[in-house]
């Protein structure tokens, strides 16, 4: 059976066609409309449909898709057999729901700890029992230089390029990068050694955007040993969640 995943975040939107489990083809869009949507299913015939947003507006090709498919839309009650004892649940951002359940999904009886990068970074915790409480938000990568830029009267701004091998920059532009860099890396060290206090037989998956971009950030940590890059890690937590809503 063949299942249409949307995902559409603050940045862009993600679209997957799956064969049960199998991930066929997945594209991504900064803008998207109904002749992209028409293009990615033309030679699949689909089954059935989940999306999933970050967005309140409903646009105009979601519309359109309604007609043609039974369309399931992605919220807090559909838990796909996860325990989840966030306190305000309906406020829990959808992407973050998913990637929780695609890391049960994929490494079931573990503890994963899930680490997505774009244009937030967000740290979630599910354990081998599949209970979920919660996690952090923090400024993504290019938020963090963009903000550096925006409220400041002589920073430049700077783009991403690779990360920085060194402690400290030796002029302005490679300060920046350096304490963007740099800062994020701390961070990230400093969430998985908190969350690792108090567990063993730990994942750490790596999804979204920069998720390459962590791994590189931590290759040469402790760290390096456990970690999983599964960039599509949301639209198979989505796959699975309307496999399971649907049985």
């Amino acid at each position: 059976m063949l299942t249409l995943v949307i995902d559409i975040g603050n940045t862009f939107t993600k679209i997957a066609v799956f064969d049960n489990a199998d991930l066929l083809k997945v594209e991504q869009y900064q803008q998207t409309g109904t002749n992209e949507i028409n293009n990615f299913i033309s030679n699949y015939k689909i089954a059935r449909v989940i999306i999933s947003s970050v967005k309140t507006d409903k646009q105009h090709w979601q519309t359109l898709l309604e007609d043609k498919f039974t369309a399931t839309y992605f919220n807090s009650s559909i838990t796909a057999g996860i325990n989840n004892h966030y306190k305000t649940p309906n406020t829990l951002g959808a992407d973050r729901l998913a990637a929780v359940i695609g890391a049960h999904e994929l490494y079931p009886g573990k503890n994963n700890i899930v680490i997505s990068g774009g244009t937030c970074i967000t740290y979630d915790f599910i354990d081998a029992g599949a209970n979920y409480f919660g996690g952090s938000i923090s400024p993504g990568l290019n938020m963090r230089y963009k903000a550096v830029n925006h409220y400041t009267a002589a920073l430049p701004l700077i783009e991403p390029d690779k990360p920085f091998p060194a402690a400290y920059g030796n002029d302005t532009a490679s300060a920046i990068t350096s304490g963007v860099q740099n800062g994020v890396k701390y961070e990230l060290e400093g969430f998985i050694n908190e969350y690792i206090k108090t567990t063993t037989g730990y994942n750490i998956i790596l999804s979204g955007g920069d998720s390459i971009f962590f791994d590189t950030l931590l290759k040469n940590s402790i760290f390096a040993p456990y970690i999983k890059i599964e960039p599509y890690l949301v639209l198979k937590g989505l796959n699975a969640a309307i496999q399971k809503h649907n049985d």
